[in-house]
């Protein structure tokens, strides 16, 4: 057991690249780290990595000894899972990712269902619109909007994300109501940075997809002040519907364009596909999955 400890501790090493980052995820020193990695190296009588202060780098020994550690950890993991942790209740810490106002709409309020039907799961939840490296960070889970294109990553579809042109009453008092997607060049248009099209935005209509470039003078890169904006009336948004249920049916923010709505994203529970699916993060997938689906009906 004492060995299976040291290669985990290894491959966490070489795929976070710092025992510091290492020592942080496990709640131990980074010295605590390091004499995991060299008591293992003794073990094997080889040197598997080169230190320096600026950087970790893999031998060719520990390259070699890396992917048979990456297989058998999966091997007894796999092993554990057909055997034992089926009947067993998910317990440990889930590592969750989530966008920002996703997260706080409709992560949040149900995570106390989910964690009254898994009492042994305890939630370290990390709400960001970045792509957060889940392998390096030591993230379970994350979930996407959009589609994933990362071969190293397992994405399960849990839903649809439908998305909405908004403008606030105050916004279109001043400058009146696009009729059309072309109609948006003479508009102040919110750009969220990290959409993949950028400031291309793509429209679906009856005689087939839509694609203007807009321009604004409020760029943001987070959905959440993407979604303030709007409010604030700066100016015309494309967002997730989830983002302003409430604001819709106040009147706080009308919806544009009906005819041409924005192209649906997919909704993606994400992890990393050379790692061992703990049962919490399983059963996440599937609470979440359910979820959304009860949101469709």
């Amino acid at each position: 057991m004492d060995l299976l400890a040291q290669m985990r501790t290894f491959v966490r090493v070489v795929e976070a690249r710092s025992f510091t980052a290492v020592a942080m995820q496990q709640n131990t020193t980074q010295p605590t780290i390091s004499r995991q990695v060299a008591a293992l190296e003794e073990h094997l009588g080889a040197r598997l990595l080169t230190r320096t202060t600026r950087a970790l780098t893999l031998t060719d020994d520990g390259r070699a000894f890396y992917d048979y550690a990456l297989r058998a950890l999966e091997a007894v993991g796999e092993a554990e899972n057909a055997v034992g942790r089926r009947r067993a209740k998910p317990s440990g810490t889930l590592r969750l990712a989530v966008p920002v106002v996703f997260g706080r709409l409709h992560i949040v309020p149900r995570l106390a269902r989910f964690m009254a039907r898994y009492p042994d799961v305890a939630i370290d939840l990390t709400m960001s619109d970045s792509f957060t490296d889940l392998i390096e960070q030591g993230v379970d889970l994350a979930v996407r909007v959009g589609d994933v294109t990362d071969q190293h990553l397992v994405a399960r579809r849990i839903g649809t994300v439908r998305r909405l042109t908004l403008a606030s009453p105050s916004y279109l008092k001043r400058h009146g109501t696009p009729r059309t997607p072309a109609d948006l060049a003479r508009h102040d248009c919110i750009v969220y940075t990290r959409l993949a099209t950028g400031n291309r935005w793509h429209f679906e209509s009856r005689k087939g997809p839509v694609v203007v470039e807009v321009s604004g003078r409020f760029r943001a890169d987070n959905s959440e002040a993407v979604r303030e904006g709007v409010l604030a009336g700066l100016g015309v948004a494309v967002i997730p519907a989830f983002a302003f249920t409430r604001e819709i049916s106040q009147a706080r923010a009308h919806v544009l364009l009906k005819s041409f709505e924005p192209k649906p994203l997919p909704l993606n529970a994400i992890y990393p596909s050379r790692r061992y699916l703990p049962p919490r993060a399983r059963v996440m997938i599937d609470f979440l999955a359910r979820e959304m689906e009860m949101d469709r009906a």
